[in-house]
């Protein structure tokens, strides 16, 4: 019975490496969208007001748009 009852229960130590793994794992996920997100901003700050006007957004809208905060023109209209 104690053999049974010793191979259902985790041991302790995998437990905390698995939250261990899990925090690293939402921290990279973090640091990488943090690279892609200054990326993207600096991608849009290239372009012209002719052409940020084009995608729907003004110069001082960017880093905002990049985050998800501007909605669209398209998304912004009620048919």
């Amino acid at each position: 019975m104690s053999a049974t009852v010793s191979t259902i229960v985790r041991p302790e130590v995998t437990t905390k490496t698995s939250t261990f793994l899990r925090l690293f794992s939402a921290c990279w996920d973090g640091i990488a969208a943090y690279f892609v997100r200054r990326a993207a901003i600096a991608s849009l700050q290239e372009l012209n007001d002719r052409a940020l006007s084009d995608i729907g957004i003004t110069r001082s809208q960017i880093e905002a748009a990049v985050r998800g905060f501007v909605p669209l023109r398209d998304q912004a209209r009620i048919p």
